[in-house]
């Protein structure tokens, strides 16, 4: 039996609740997730692609529960874009456990949004935390300012900083992996899920046996999304660097870069203030 068994108590989030998880801001919301078979490895380890979508799940919640459905995008053609990912994993998360996942939107600028999400073990352990940029597109996938209505939904102050980004790769990549986009890559939007780009990291790690020790924790992982692969594309994970601090290009065959990624074990201990 867990360990933690005798003393967790049900999460009374797990239907999802508003909240105030970040100190100074005026909007959140809090859910719960228990890790379930399917989103664990071999090692009984959550994958790390799964802590990207309880992050994208429970954004949408939030913005749900504030009266932004996905009815009230498709009625003024608008829709959110993940630009960057900063992922840090800070403590094993295994199988069966419940994460108290939480978001907020902490700061923005005019075009783009910042959300800061946060997985806590039952007696309150920081496990992870993600933080998103995200943009406003239109119908015609161009970028647009944000809504008035959303300042007024999600409080929150203009961020002084730049969106995530990570450096582009001058060398030649130590590694590649060719896979293909699979049906059970897309979501309902007929997506390459952003958390999918993920996946493909870790199968190229794999590959290039650079996963044989497992990821040292705390760890940060950086993703910055410039294109979208489609439905059928075949796609090259190269990757710079070596297992402890690596780096990586998701590509097209045709060579547009879809992905820029990178990785080293160096978390942050605290909270990203809003930038």
């Amino acid at each position: 039996m867990d360990a933690e068994a005798p003393t967790t108590q049900l999460d009374p989030g797990l239907t999802g609740q508003p909240a105030r998880p970040v100190a100074g801001i005026d909007n959140g919301y809090l859910a719960g997730y228990r890790v379930r078979f399917d989103e664990a490895g071999p090692d009984g380890q959550v994958r790390i692609s799964a802590l990207l979508r309880y992050a994208q799940d429970v954004a949408w919640r939030h913005s749900e529960d504030l009266g932004f459905d996905r009815g009230w995008y498709r009625e003024r053609g608008l829709g959110w874009v993940v630009r960057g990912v900063d992922l840090e994993v800070h403590e094993p998360i295994s199988m069966g456990h419940t994460l108290r996942v939480s978001t907020a939107v902490v700061g923005h600028r005019r075009i783009w949004a910042r959300r800061l999400g946060e997985c806590r073990l039952a007696d309150g352990r920081l496990a992870a935390r993600v933080t998103t940029d995200w943009v406003l597109l239109d119908e015609r996938n161009r970028v647009v300012r944000i809504p008035a209505d959303f300042g007024l939904a999600f409080t929150n102050p203009e961020v002084d900083s730049e969106i995530i980004r990570v450096p582009a790769q001058m060398d030649a990549p130590i590694a590649s992996h060719a896979l293909s986009v699979r049906p059970a890559d897309l979501d309902p939007l007929d997506h390459v899920n952003n958390a999918v780009y993920f996946d493909w990291l870790e199968e190229a790690l794999e590959a290039a046996g650079w996963r044989a020790a497992g990821p040292v924790l705390p760890r940060t992982t950086t993703l910055e999304y410039l294109a979208s692969a489609a439905r059928g594309d075949g796609v090259v994970v190269d990757l710079h660097g070596g297992p402890d601090s690596w780096a990586a290009v998701i590509r097209r065959t045709d060579g547009l870069p879809l992905v820029r990624a990178a990785a080293s074990g160096t978390a942050a201990d605290t909270a990203p203030a809003p930038r």
